[in-house]
Parts: C-alpha cells; structure tokens; sequence
C-alpha cells in the first residue's frame, strides 16, 4: 500500500487587494470568468458557491477533446470560511472517468504592500507526483486569467 502523501504547494502574488482576490474565488460570475486552464471553461449555470462553513463550492469544467465534449465535475464543502483571509474546502474532484480524488484546498490570503496580495495555495493529498504537477499547471494557467479579470476591476 502506498502512504506516500502527495502535496501541491503554490504562492502567486496579485496585483490587487486581498478582498477583490478573495472575492474572485467565492463570486460565481468571476470564477466562470478565470477558473480552469486554457482552454477550459466553467460554466457559469454549472457553479454553486454558498460562502459559509458547510456550504457548496462546486463547478464543473468542460473542454472539447478532440471533437468530444468532456468535463471534470469540482464538487466541495466550505469547511474554514474567514473573508476575506482563509477559505478551506474538502472537494471531490472527478479529473478523468474513473478516477475520484478526495481533496484538501486551503487558501490563504494575505496583505501584501502597495495594495497587493499573495495567495498561499495547499491541495492534497493527490495520488501522483503526475496529479500535482498536472494541477500545479492547471492552477498556473488560471491564475494568469485570474490577473487579466483582477486587472479590469
């Protein structure tokens, strides 16, 4: 039996102030607007987010592959909820039929100078070294969308 814990650990620093950032994560008409990699998207009518401890933060991203519509279901539970520094979920993410991951995302947000954040990002455990670098260039890929969206606000 493997017990090795694989950990994707991220910091990305934003250009705007810790509430707008925060808020991009919790306000489903942002999140449609950056959450997924390139060439991914999330369907605004497809994302539930109820902001308190215990409630949904669920979306589902959809792709074209190869003329075949595909999606990846994100379906979690607020379990720490402290705007706008701290939003913890427990998630159940489906990335490929038949694969199931049961997941931690912690997020922690924090004041930088001149009206700037930096985002402490720790999702876990994966099964693969694979899993995390997939989802550390997934993430990356949505937080340069996050940018461009925080950027206009």
């Amino acid at each position: 039996m493997n017990t090795e814990q694989h950990i994707l650990t991220m910091t990305r620093d934003f250009d705007a102030p810790r509430e707008l950032v925060f808020d991009a994560f919790v306000d489903p008409e942002q999140l449609a607007a950056w959450f997924g990699p390139v060439g991914v998207d999330s369907p605004r009518e497809r994302i539930v987010v109820d902001p308190r401890v215990g409630g949904a933060w669920q979306l589902v991203m959809t792709w074209d592959e190869n003329g075949v519509a595909k999606e990846s279901p994100i379906d979690a539970v607020i379990t720490a909820y402290d705007p706008p520094a701290l939003l913890v979920a427990t998630q159940k993410a489906e990335p490929d039929a038949g694969i199931t991951l049961l997941l931690e995302m912690r997020l922690e947000f924090e004041v930088l100078d001149g009206g700037r954040t930096r985002l402490h990002l720790t999702q876990g455990p994966f099964d693969s070294d694979e899993w995390v670098d997939m989802t550390r260039e997934g993430w990356g890929t949505s937080f340069t969308k996050l940018d461009t969206l925080l950027v206009r606000e």
